[in-house]
């Protein structure tokens, strides 16, 4: 077994907007995934038929939405009361631009945006850049589009406190 560590580069952004506002307007960016595209490809369907339709399902951010996890439900669990949601989101189009050259970076594709309240009654947006995550493989290929993503992100972030 080898291990190693990196540098991730986390982004943190605090808002007066209200926690169901950003998390709306977060989730306007982006159109859920539909997992039965891929059931073309499992019979040796159109591919290019594939990539169009994957191309169609996109929101406006470029993202889709592949999960929404209620963390704050869980902390019911532990008797807190918090407002908090993780996003899978990520676009297979984009993934496959990295992972052709490192299938190693399918472990960060899709990437994980948290949206939280804080304690003072802030809303928070959280996440780690692509590119400081898919950076470690030292690869220019990967480097592209994963840089290509922090501004896709930035822009999400941006558009659901602005």
């Amino acid at each position: 077994m080898n291990s190693f560590r990196y540098t991730a580069i986390h982004v943190q952004t605090t808002t007066d907007k209200g926690f169901d506002e950003v998390t709306s307007a977060f989730e306007a960016q982006l159109n859920p995934w539909e997992p039965d595209v891929l059931d073309v490809l499992a019979s040796d369907g159109d591919i290019k038929a594939v990539s169009t339709r994957m191309e169609a399902m996109v929101g406006p951010s470029g993202f889709l939405l592949f999960t929404r996890i209620d963390h704050g439900a869980l902390l019911r669990v532990a008797g807190m009361t918090r407002k908090s949601v993780q996003y899978v989101v990520g676009n297979p189009l984009f993934a496959l631009q990295m992972t052709r050259h490192d299938v190693r970076a399918a472990l960060y594709a899709p990437l994980r945006v948290l949206i939280y309240e804080d304690a003072t009654g802030k809303t928070c947006v959280e996440y780690d850049t692509p590119s400081s995550q898919f950076g470690q493989f030292g690869n220019e290929n990967i480097d592209t589009t994963a840089t290509m993503l922090d501004e896709k992100m930035a822009a999400m972030v941006t558009a659901a406190i602005g």
